[in-house]
């Protein structure tokens, strides 16, 4: 089983993320379960959604406390609190920025991190207004090309099924993400220390 846990602020389109995530999973033929947290106040607060993904049916019913990866829609967040808290070692975490994996060298330490620019292709392709674009097909787009986890055709099935306008927009956003993002290895421990020494 893979668990995923997606952070970003109300508004991005993070839990629509985690939804289309779940669809294309499902049109797969994988076995899904996703899920959302969020407080009374939802445009601009910290939203919270989970995701598992298996083979085999899932029964857990409970929050998301070790996922394999992180989805981050809003970098803000990444300083604003421990985002990574039980993210396993070595698990990779995807942020929506236009900065480079390099530019996050206290996360490359213990994960792999990728980023894609996801703001910028929504306002390209007109998704959402430019002070809140909405950003949760281009990094679905990036999530299939950074795990290899779904294909694109997929996503594509999702967005047709699940999003109710702007669909060719939505796709194109998806597709631009696709070959845009950008990753970044974890860096070995060892010669981490070695290095602060």
């Amino acid at each position: 089983m893979r668990e995923l846990r997606l952070h970003g602020r109300g508004g991005q389109g993070t839990v629509i993320a985690s939804k289309l995530l779940a669809v294309a999973l499902f049109l797969e033929g994988r076995e899904v379960q996703s899920f959302p947290m969020f407080g009374v106040e939802r445009r601009g607060s910290p939203v919270t959604a989970f995701l598992r993904v298996d083979d085999a049916p899932i029964k857990l019913r409970c929050e998301i406390q070790e996922p394999d990866n992180l989805i981050v829609l809003d970098p803000t967040l990444i300083g604003a609190t421990d985002i990574t808290a039980g993210l396993k070692p070595g698990g990779r975490i995807l942020i929506n920025t236009d900065q480079a994996p390099e530019d996050f060298p206290r996360l490359l330490e213990r994960f792999h991190v990728s980023t894609i620019d996801a703001t910028g292709i929504a306002i390209r392709h007109g998704l959402g207004g430019k002070s809140q674009p909405i950003v949760n097909t281009a990094i679905l787009g990036a999530f299939a090309a950074d795990s290899g986890t779904i294909t694109m055709a997929s996503v594509r099935d999702a967005i047709r099924e699940e999003v109710p306008m702007q669909i060719d927009a939505n796709i194109a956003a998806a597709a631009e993400a696709v070959t845009a993002v950008r990753h970044a290895a974890m860096r070995d421990a060892h010669l981490t220390e070695v290095a602060r020494a």
